[in-house]
């Protein structure tokens, strides 16, 4: 079962889940940290430094020399500050960026172990935003998030206490309500702000998505001439994401000009005591100097306190879908320690299989028979019938609702996937090619594949003429989704991606459907080698594809209805008989056409 869309991943979960991937880092974890507490030690020494310099330089009747000393410390604390700033964060760039190019990776391969349903269902231009916010996130709350907020804590830590063993309780509790004051408004009201975030983040994905979905269709849109229209349905998401931007700022507003004015107000107050206590002659002008350079080292960090939690807070609701993602379980479980298939014959059996995609509404129904090892089952029958839904049982992209599927004698639910997908080459009814070159498309049938390997599946299936014809051969990009390349074409390269897999069973689902009957004629001779001595399922919708086929199977709304050999069919004149009869028809018609236009 998937995780509910309603359940979000707790504060805790993600820190520990964060925790666990830089752990391994402790050492530069530790290095980064005794330079943060250096850095922020030599901050504190700095007014500290300054005031011994003002009162030793306010008093010219007893210098009697040049404090050098003092005068250079100074230099050099200010100096080791931002040196030990740039060595903390040199020590952890390693953890940050090791951190989310893991979490990227997770994601990536996390996404290929989900089932089909997921993907059925995912919208792409609405995750990928989901993943470039969440590993932003993580890079946020690891690098700015960790090292903002630790030392801000370490320096109020140490200035308070400096202000306490030095001067009035006074400064000190004006500090400490001040202090309060802003952590309890900024609280309250970053909290309201994530809402609005949260909408901001939403309206986004939906914006990503239907730009991606509209691009993806462009040849539909441009069919319809429907170019307003989607450019209408854009403007009305981008109008909200707007709105919701606008709401956002207005939250945003709110929040700084109270963290403000919370700050001037303490500032205001701490400076008129201070100067009180000048012109009362309790404190020096060192000690005014010392006092108003630690408010403003106070101030500085409580306002970036105040940004880091917001942004922090930010980051959380930036990796909430992120993290959401990582916790989907597949739907098609698989046990650690599950063995391999092992294909000995490559008999294939289906056994009283029920399935359906969605509760109450039933596919297949006790779905019974078998390929003997090295020979071809042909399914056919109408749209809906439940003919791809076996390819995609045997596959186990979905699990049987009832009965079992068998290789070998092997119940494909107790066996690892990879090698049940391993041991089966396809031929997909609609070939989808990656963005890559024609030998890079071939070679994906097998990883270890050779350049010559590549040209000899592709001269198997009759396409190396057609590739050599090209100006760039088989370095040849293919486009988006395959989009440079023809049906056909494509059809023909899934077909070579299968003869260099080689494997022990295949399935051809619709493998010929985008050929002309020429081209059909041409590659079905060869698909035909391909099956020999393997174990074969063959979908199709041109039963002049599968007369060769020791058995056919007719299906009608998920229960075969016809079984057996070609010949043996058409002596039963039932739906397949009826069926040829309509095709032989229809591909008369098409040839007679043809001739009278080759006449023409």
């Amino acid at each position: 079962m998937s995780t509910p869309p309603s359940s979000q991943p707790s504060r805790q979960n993600v820190m520990h889940d964060l925790w666990q991937v830089v752990s391994g880092f402790r050492g530069r974890i530790v290095v980064a940290l005794v330079c943060l507490i250096l850095a922020k030690v030599a901050v504190v020494s700095v007014p500290l430094m300054l005031k011994s310099i003002v009162d030793e330089l306010s008093r010219p009747e007893r210098i009697t020399s040049l404090p050098v000393v003092l005068l250079t410390g100074y230099a050099i604390m200010r100096f080791a500050s931002t040196l030990f700033n740039e060595l903390r964060d040199l020590a952890f760039s390693r953890v940050t960026q090791h951190t989310v190019a893991t979490y990227a990776h997770n994601t990536f391969s996390h996404l290929h172990s989900l089932s089909a349903r997921f993907h059925a269902q995912r919208r792409i231009g609405g995750l990928l935003p989901d993943i470039d916010r969440g590993t932003n996130g993580i890079a946020f709350l690891l690098g700015v998030g960790l090292f903002t907020l630790v030392p801000t804590l370490l320096e109020i830590g140490m200035v308070i206490v400096i202000m306490t063993t030095r001067y009035s309780l006074w400064y000190t509790a004006i500090i400490g309500v001040t202090f309060l004051i802003y952590c309890g408004f900024t609280l309250v009201f970053t909290a309201k702000r994530a809402i609005h975030q949260r909408r901001v983040n939403r309206l986004d994905s939906n914006a990503k998505s239907l730009l991606t979905d509209s691009l993806i269709n462009y040849d539909t849109v441009k069919y319809f001439t429907n170019e307003r229209l989607e450019s209408n349905r854009f403007q009305g998401v981008m109008d909200h994401w707007a709105e919701a931007v606008v709401q956002n700022q207005r939250a945003l507003f709110t929040l700084h000009v109270g963290q403000s004015a919370i700050i001037a107000l303490g500032v205001a107050s701490v400076m008129l005591l201070a100067g009180y206590g000048v012109l009362t002659q309790q404190m020096r002008v060192g000690d005014l100097i010392l006092i108003n350079a630690y408010v403003i080292q106070l101030c500085l960090p409580l306002n970036s306190l105040g940004f880091v939690y917001r942004e922090s807070r930010d980051a959380l609701v930036n990796t909430e879908k992120l993290f959401q993602l990582l916790r989907e379980t597949p739907e098609v479980p698989e046990p650690p320690g599950l063995p391999d298939l092992h294909v000995a014959k490559g008999e294939v059996v289906f056994e009283n299989v029920s399935f359906g995609y969605e509760p109450g509404r039933t596919i297949l129904h006790n779905v019974s028979f078998r390929i003997a090892p090295g020979t071809t089952v042909a399914v056919v029958g109408g749209s809906g019938s439940g003919k791809s839904t076996l390819a995609r049982l045997l596959l186990r992209f979905y699990d049987v609702g009832g009965g079992r599927v068998l290789v070998d004698g092997q119940d494909i639910r107790s066996v690892s996937t990879r090698s049940l997908r391993a041991a089966i080459g396809v031929v997909p009814q609609e070939t989808l090619l990656f963005n890559d070159t024609i030998a890079y498309n071939i070679g994906y049938g097998r990883s270890d594949a050779t350049m010559d390997d590549i040209v000899a599946a592709a001269k198997a299936a009759h396409i190396h003429e057609l590739i050599e014809s090209l100006p760039q051969k088989y370095d040849t990009p293919v486009g988006e989704r395959g989009v440079k390349m023809s049906g056909g074409e494509k059809q023909r390269i899934a077909l070579a991606r299968a003869i260099l897999k080689n494997p022990p069973l295949l399935i051809f689902d619709e493998a010929t459907s985008a050929l002309d009957s020429q081209s059909e004629r041409a590659i079905q001779d060869e698909l035909d080698q391909l099956s020999q001595n393997r174990t074969a399922l063959v979908i199709a919708h041109r039963l002049s594809t599968v007369v060769d086929a020791g058995e056919i199977l007719v299906m009608d709304r998920g229960r075969i209805i016809e079984r057996g050999p070609h010949a043996e069919l058409l002596r039963k004149g039932g739906a397949y008989a009826r069926l040829w009869q309509l095709q032989q028809s229809s591909e008369h018609s098409e040839e007679r056409e043809k001739e009278l236009l080759s006449v023409g």
